[in-house]
């Protein structure tokens, strides 16, 4: 079974998962307890926090550990524009774009619902690229934050985050980052973000644990409400063991980063290549340079993308049609309708995602691709 489904979820690595057993034994404590065993685990967790904060190149206070990469884009905007409208005494105004993540559109739609906070979501281009200028011509007067996804999940298109991000600080405007993607193929520090979030589960660590770092000077109104642990900024009981596991994964995702992207861009060229050469219909989506290494995406005209994926898993070849996220959904992707690809197109479409440690013969995987095509279409 070749597993080409990683933009969704990966395997927790061997060296992760070690470095988490103590935390799920004998070193249980609780972090905010004030004795040996809860202190053992605050300097764990203080430890985590440490080494996250360097390879994102921010200060250990602007690392909030979090359930996951939907909880830490929700507190990032929610937290953002509630502080901000608290602040003033009146809604203000967000930015995002037509393409991002469910968790980020669906915490904008909270906000112009509860809040009465107004909303734009800025169109792309056919790759699914975002303008600066466009992003700078729709700042406003009372514009509080600016929250775009580094790389997209379902194409792969890769935004040219430090030059939004000089745009939203011409401004003074908090800018955002869904980074959950990125991880382990981009920069993560240097983008000029004043806050970012990733998930474990893209990178070698666990599902359930995440961050949100954001910057000291940005005023973050909480979500989760309780014991005031993480600064005040997210009450819980913290994942110690996630956070322990998070550290590792992302301190050995940074640390491969350029040699995987190399190699796993020649493995994904190789099997586009072939998969055009085999199937005609194919159709690319997503930038076709500006793009994440491992992710391959194309749409089949005329044939089900569902059908194609029960094909594919058939000869041994397990991948998506899309974000995991909204998955079971008889809408086209939203993603690929925002590119101007008209709907029933769109709901031909099949993502490829390698994971950082790909192996495999493109040849064999393209071929199963045209295979399960073919079979679709006859019948």
């Amino acid at each position: 079974m070749l597993y080409l489904d990683h933009a969704a979820s990966g395997p927790v690595r061997a060296e992760v998962r070690e470095a988490m057993l103590p935390f799920l034994g004998d070193r249980f404590g609780n972090p905010s307890s004030h004795h040996t065993v809860g202190e053992d685990a605050a300097g764990a967790l203080e430890d985590a926090r440490r080494r996250v904060a360097a390879v994102l190149g921010m200060r250990p206070g602007d690392v909030v550990f979090t359930s996951g990469a939907t909880e830490a884009n929700n507190l990032a905007i929610k937290g953002v524009a509630v502080a901000a409208l608290l602040r003033h005494g009146r809604p203000g105004h967000v930015v995002t774009t037509a393409i991002e993540h469910e968790s980020v559109l669906a915490s904008v739609d909270h906000l112009e619902r509860v809040h009465g906070v107004r909303a734009t979501r800025l169109p792309v281009d056919p790759h699914g690229v975002l303008d600066p200028a466009v992003l700078a011509g729709a700042l406003q007067d009372d514009t509080v934050l600016v929250s775009v996804g580094y790389a997209n999940n379902e194409i792969g298109t890769v935004q040219d985050a430090a030059a939004l991000a000089a745009v939203a600080a011409g401004s003074r405007i908090p800018f955002h980052l869904d980074a959950v993607q990125a991880a382990g193929w981009l920069p993560l520090s240097g983008t000029g973000a004043d806050a970012l979030s990733l998930a474990g589960h893209k990178i070698g660590a666990p599902q359930g644990v995440g961050v949100l770092a954001i910057r000291g000077r940005i005023p973050l109104e909480p979500v989760l409400h309780g014991g005031g642990q993480e600064r005040d900024r997210r009450s819980g009981t913290q994942n110690v063991a996630g956070a322990v596991g998070f550290a590792l994964a992302l301190e050995l995702a940074e640390r491969e980063r350029d040699a995987a992207a190399a190699r796993v861009t020649v493995l994904r060229d190789a099997f586009v290549a072939r998969v055009q050469a085999l199937v005609p219909e194919a159709v690319p989506t997503g930038h076709p340079t500006r793009r994440l290494p491992g992710t391959a995406s194309f749409t089949f005209a005329g044939v089900s993308g569902e059908a194609v994926l029960l094909e594919l898993e058939r000869r041994g070849v397990v991948s998506s049609s899309g974000s995991a996220c909204a998955a079971g959904s008889d809408e086209p992707s939203h993603v690929l309708v925002a590119l101007g690809i008209a709907p029933e197109v769109a709901q031909s479409s099949v993502r490829f995602s390698f994971g950082h440690h790909a192996a495999g013969d493109p040849t064999r995987i393209a071929d199963a691709v045209a295979a399960s095509v073919a079979a679709v279409r006859s019948r």
